[in-house]
């Protein structure tokens, strides 16, 4: 088929695709994407998206297939690859001519032209940068900005690739290049400057977004186009230029006023200027040092002197104030404690930096950071009033000192500070001295002040630590300023309560946590709302904080928890509400099962707040939370709670259901929780395990909560759970352990050593399909000392708890391995001796002990033949439990449990949960615990002899070697 009836047939489906109605749409699409295989097929598109009397909306479309295809087939070693012969004649097409009129498919076609440059440019085409210089020389207006527009979307591709190789070509690239893109910006930026001044506007305009551009491209070749920029005259001299350039057009931005056409453009440039400097500053620090006093110098008197009044804006702000903090906090220029140890580069750059910061001008940027851009502004203060909620949540966090002016004044502030110390901290004492003695509500400025400073000393409270005596300011003026409840002073109430929320990890008196409580408790009433979730804030840190005691909380639980509940049902975002609530989490983990008696308003809101919450996942997660701490605070009348919370479990563990992406770490969490406090197995509780095949399917980073959910549902109810799940739980550990991590391995191996701890009668039968696996990996060796250790106590378990099922399975091995069942045994044990200090764990040792005894007595000439490997690992079992009695010389098992105390708690432990109190019965049930090993020995030992008569086991004891047979004689003293 020739290009011209192709073209003609993909144009009409291309047109359908655009077609609003679905009918239509689908089949045109299904169609297309069957062609995006066809050679030639991105030859048509070309020829379509690059024909302009076309409708705009079908070249649009074409242009993105052409994008789409080139991700997928323009590499060589994709499938479907393209022809190189295609490539070559679409290469040409993409550089013929730069004259797209529509703005949005010439930006597309420049990305893909950059897309093609980053597989191909300069190997398969050398071509296409010479082709952009010409382009962007000629004198048509629009074929210079389409060619401009291009040439920067294909340098910033190219200054993205890091391979070395690529790298090395960026290089070549960019000191070929950079001359030619100077002048280019140079002769742009001055033409702007001119056309401006004679008040061109829309040639000016044009200007602008030529000077942007050809910024933008220096910008890349600058950063990231050379290794030693310093070493390359023109780079410096540019940046140098900068600042020039920088002055001139916030000269112009003033002139022009804000109504103009371009303003918007030219904040941008001016922004782009700044990002040159810190993204160079970022990237070529040691480059850098020669700019250091300029940058301070052109920042602090645009950010910190009149020289800025009425010329800059908020971003340029931000962006000074990073560069300032991007120097001060640099640790290029940090010297070494030892002087000496320090590079050249370094000293230079602090020498620098220690000049400009000089006493005046440091005391200077301290006291405009606090008395200029610390106040709150008019904006917030209409937002404080209008909507309190989104004014407490505008509050910082994360990167956003980058982009926004409040958290970039007080990271500056923060950094300064921390660097500068010792000459500051006098500075910001001195502004708190005058600030002494409750201030006038009528006089707005002098709280805002006041405000202003606080915010000050909490952010510096670590570097604060010695200058300040908080608990005496506490006591004798921050309580006062508390108690003034009048409307206007709400501002330093709230700049209070978070003041010492900033301290009371750095420096609060123990004992005055209760007053700080009583204010507390008062602030949670007080009538304005942002005041009220400022002091849940600060509760939270207080009681989240190390030295918090439950005593000193306790007279306060009631009204704090009833007060906090109020706040979580007043507010309406959903930020808020999370926020609250993880107040409330907080102090139930801090007070445990003290919470019982006022949670249930709490108890009782939570599923209409649920059910609220339905699109918004991030609030269920702090639902979640919130019902953990619960659930454990509850103990075993969270039990109450099933039908609400056996569901919430279901929805956020079920991978079926969109939500479990956000839900599924909390939700497992809860229902472990919810188990180990169960006081027994529910028949809704056994439903909700249907979710965990295929949750171990996912094996992710979550599986070791799932084997921790197995075993609290084997330790809860072994027989009902194991009757109804043991085959599927039995096929999934089968599939696991084909593809796991050693750890995984023993996770796993360890839940099945818990089934034939709760059961050894029916576990061995029930999870048969993979004990053939672990006696294999004991006859053969394995290699790991954990695995191997794990799959001793698996086979150890089975030997001494269930001989007939050892029998059984050692029938079976033999036949599979085809040996005799005497010869495996031998195998087994001699493995089994050879690697008993694989197991660390003392109840495996004892166990191994036990499981080797049990062979005893015998007249198997193997097992007699291995019997000094059996005395060898009994009496190091001996030694691992055997302690003496100080009182009467005799040795006694140290691993022995009589009968069930309940353990006495102390306030700073937590108490026993159910499944800590069925594990203990569990254990008063296990051999390792119930049966004596001295006691064990001696009985096996009395009856091999019995069997044997004198002359024969005197022989068999003669294989032993004679220090341990002097040992275990020792041992057993007594009997």
């Amino acid at each position: 088929m020739d290009l011209n009836s192709a073209s003609t047939i993909v144009l009409q489906v291309l047109t359908q695709a655009t077609s609003q109605d679905t009918a239509v749409l689908k089949p045109a699409e299904e169609q297309l994407k069957q062609w995006e295989t066809q050679p030639g097929f991105y030859s048509v598109l070309l020829n379509i998206f690059t024909n302009h009397s076309l409708d705009v909306n079908v070249r649009w479309l074409a242009v993105l297939y052409f994008k789409n295809g080139i991700d997928r087939y323009w590499r060589r070693v994709a499938p479907h690859a393209l022809s190189e012969e295609e490539k070559s004649s679409l290469r040409a097409g993409l550089i013929t001519n730069f004259n797209e009129p529509v703005n949005q498919i010439a930006t597309q076609i420049s990305v893909l032209i950059a897309k093609v440059a980053r597989l191909d440019c300069p190997r398969q085409w050398p071509e296409l940068i010479p082709t952009l210089l010409e382009s962007v020389k000629v004198q048509d207006d629009l074929q210079q900005h389409r060619a401009l527009l291009t040439f920067y979307h294909v340098t910033k591709t190219l200054a993205s690739k890091r391979l070395a190789a690529d790298r090395k070509l960026f290089y070549d690239l960019a000191s070929g290049i950079y001359s030619f893109a100077c002048s280019l910006w140079n002769h742009h930026t001055d033409t702007f400057l001119q056309q401006i001044c004679t008040g061109d506007e829309t040639a000016a305009t044009n200007s602008l977004e030529r000077t942007l551009l050809s910024l933008k491209v220096l910008r890349k070749l600058t950063v990231h186009g050379f290794v030693e920029p310093h070493r390359n005259a023109e780079v410096m001299e540019f940046l140098l230029g900068v600042f020039e350039r920088l002055r001139q057009f916030l000269e112009c931005s003033r002139r022009i006023g804000t109504e103009k056409l371009c303003r918007d453009r030219l904040e941008k440039t001016i922004i782009l200027f700044t990002k040159v400097l810190l993204d160079f500053l970022d990237q070529h620090p040691f480059s850098f040092t020669p700019l250091i006093q300029r940058s301070l110098e052109f920042a602090v008197s645009y950010v910190f002197t009149e020289a800025g009044e009425g010329v800059v804006f908020e971003r340029f702000i931000v962006q000074c104030m990073n560069l300032i903090k991007m120097i001060v906090k640099n640790y290029a220029y940090k010297p070494s404690k030892n002087f000496e140890d320090s590079s050249p580069e370094t000293l230079e750059a602090h020498k620098i930096k220690t000049s400009f910061f000089t006493y005046p001008t440091l005391t200077e940027i301290c006291r405009r950071l606090v008395s200029q851009y610390f106040l709150l502004t008019e904006e917030e203060l209409t937002m404080w009033e209008e909507d309190p909620e989104g004014f407490t949540v505008e509050e910082t966090g994360g990167d956003s000192w980058k982009y926004s002016l409040r958290p970039c004044t007080e990271v500056l502030f923060i950094d300064i500070f921390h660097e500068y110390n010792q000459t500051l901290t006098p500075v910001l004492l001195e502004m708190v001295h005058s600030l002494q003695g409750p201030t006038n509500v009528e006089d707005s400025s002098a709280v805002l002040i006041k405000d202003a400073v606080y915010n000050a000393v909490g952010l510096a409270a670590y570097e604060l630590f010695d200058s300040v005596d908080f608990d005496q300011w506490f006591k004798n003026q921050l309580l006062a300023e508390l108690q003034v409840s009048h409307n206007r002073y709400k501002p330093i109430r709230r700049r209070v309560i978070w003041l010492i929320g900033q301290w009371i990890s750095v420096k609060f008196k123990s004992d005055l946590r209760p007053m700080l409580y009583e204010a507390i408790r008062n602030l949670l009433q007080d009538q304005d709302l942002v005041v009220r979730i400022e002091t849940a804030t600060t509760l939270k840190l207080t009681v989240d904080d190390f030295e918090f005691r439950t005593d000193q909380f306790l007279p306060y639980l009631e009204s704090m928890f009833t007060l906090l509940f109020q706040l979580l049902q007043e507010v309406t975002e959903c930020d808020t509400k999370m926020h609250v609530l993880h107040v409330l989490s907080c102090v139930i983990e801090r007070v445990n099962m003290q919470i019982r008696p006022y949670v249930g308003c709490l108890v009782q809101y939570l599923p209409l707040l649920w059910k609220q919450s339905e699109e918004h996942n991030m609030l269920r997660c702090a639902i979640l939370t919130t019902l953990i701490h619960l659930v454990q605070g509850l103990g075993t009348d969270s039990k109450n709670l099933y039908p609400f919370l056996l569901p919430v479990i279901q929805l956020s563990t079920d991978v079926s259901q969109p939500p479990h992406v956000y839900l599924l770490e909390d939700g497992l969490e809860l229902w472990l929780v919810t188990l180990e406090n169960s006081p027994c197995l529910t028949p809704e509780l056994l439903r909700i395990f249907q979710n965990m095949s295929a949750l171990l399917e996912l094996s992710s980073e979550n599986l070791r909560t799932c084997f921790k959910i197995i075993n609290a549902y084997i330790f809860l109810s072994s027989p009902e759970f194991l009757q109804m799940y043991a085959t599927d739980l039995c096929q999934s550990f089968c599939d696991l352990l084909k593809d796991i991590t050693t750890e995984g391995q023993v996770q796993v191996l360890k839940v099945v050593e818990n089934v034939l701890k709760v059961n050894p009668v029916l576990g061995p039968q029930m999870f048969q399909p993979l004990l053939p696996s672990v006696f294999r990996g004991i006859i053969d060796g394995e290699r790991y000392p954990v695995v191997m250790s794990t799959y001793l106590g698996v086979i150890g378990r089975v030997l001494l708890q269930n001989t007939s099922f050892f029998s059984l399975l050692l029938n079976q091995m033999a036949c599979e391995l085809g040996q005799k069942v005497d010869q495996l045994l031998g195998n087994m044990i001699e493995m089994w001796v050879d690697r008993i200090d694989n197991i660390t764990q003392p109840e495996r040792r004892k166990l191994s002990a036990l499981a080797l005894l049990s062979l005893l007595p015998s007249e198997n000439s193997v097992v007699q033949d291995k019997f000094c490997g059996i005395i060898n690992v009994s009496v190091e079992g001996l030694h691992d439990v055997m302690t003496e009695d100080p009182e009467t010389g005799t040795y006694k098992d140290c691993m022995l449990m009589s009968h069930f105390e309940e353990p006495k708690v102390t306030e700073d432990e937590e108490p026993p949960t159910e499944q800590d109190k069925r594990k203990k019965t569990l254990a008063l049930k296990d051999p390792v615990h119930t049966v004596s090993l001295q006691q064990f020995v001696y009985e096996k030992l009395k009856a091999q002899q019995e069997l044997l008569g004198e002359q024969g086991f005197q022989a068999l004891m003669e294989t032993v070697d004679t220090e341990i047979v002097a040992q275990l004689q020792g041992f057993l003293q007594g009997f």
